[in-house]
């Protein structure tokens, strides 16, 4: 298989992406997931909209809430398979081996900030939080060296919901209903959480990755709360 990755032709991209993950059907999150955070090739948001825009030229079909590639790219990817059958039986390693240069390829875009980020989210997470706009959360402090992230951000009450980090009391608190009934237990973001570091991430990196590591270093040590 060419490792190399056709990113000139949405065709033979899906062609790529599906002789990597090799199953008849995707959910749409699980799909932005694998392309966000898995084989680093598009940002959530833009992963959804190439998603999309794929829907509309029916190069995938939507079934039942799930994802496939068309009938004519499913003749192509199953002339692969067919052409292909040793590689296939070791499709294992050969994954690792395009997940591992794919990560190397894409070094100037961090990805240990999408390895970190991803461990703190569930499948589905990404997705929801490609929805919110950038436009509803008010940044008031995001200061590496005291350590404090506090922001606001608009949502299904009246009143914005808080979101406070301070690494030296390792705490992070959030006021959502999702949050506090789901998430925190098991020290999980919530869809708010998500979009406020991929926010972070393109103020600056860096510092974005700084709080991230401190949370995830000790997280035993960290209170998640309302």
């Amino acid at each position: 298989m060419n490792l190399e990755i056709p990113r000139k032709s949405a065709t033979d991209l899906w062609l790529y992406v599906w002789k990597i993950i090799d199953v008849p059907s995707i959910s749409p999150s699980d799909l932005i997931f694998t392309l966000s955070f898995e084989l680093f090739l598009f940002p959530p948001k833009d992963a959804k909209t190439f998603i999309d825009k794929s829907l509309e030229k029916k190069l995938l079909i939507r079934k039942n809430n799930q994802l496939s590639l068309s009938a004519s790219l499913r003749k192509q990817f199953e002339r692969w398979q067919i052409e292909n059958k040793k590689k296939i039986e070791n499709y294992k390693e050969l994954k690792k081996e395009v997940i591992f240069k794919g990560a190397k390829e894409t070094a100037a875009r961090k990805p240990e900030f999408n390895t970190l980020l991803k461990a703190f989210l569930e499948r589905g997470t990404i997705n929801r939080a490609a929805s919110i706009s950038a436009d509803s959360f008010e940044i008031s402090m995001f200061d590496k060296n005291k350590g404090i992230i506090k922001a606001w951000v608009a949502g299904s009450k009246e009143t914005p919901y808080l979101i406070e980090i301070h690494t030296n009391q390792k705490i992070l608190k959030h006021d959502c209903h999702d949050f506090q009934t789901r998430r925190a237990l098991n020290k999980k973001f919530c869809k708010h959480l998500a979009k406020l570091f991929l926010i972070l991430k393109e103020k600056n990196e860096e510092d974005s990755l700084y709080f991230l590591t401190q949370m995830s270093d000790g997280i035993d040590e960290w209170d998640f709360t309302a």
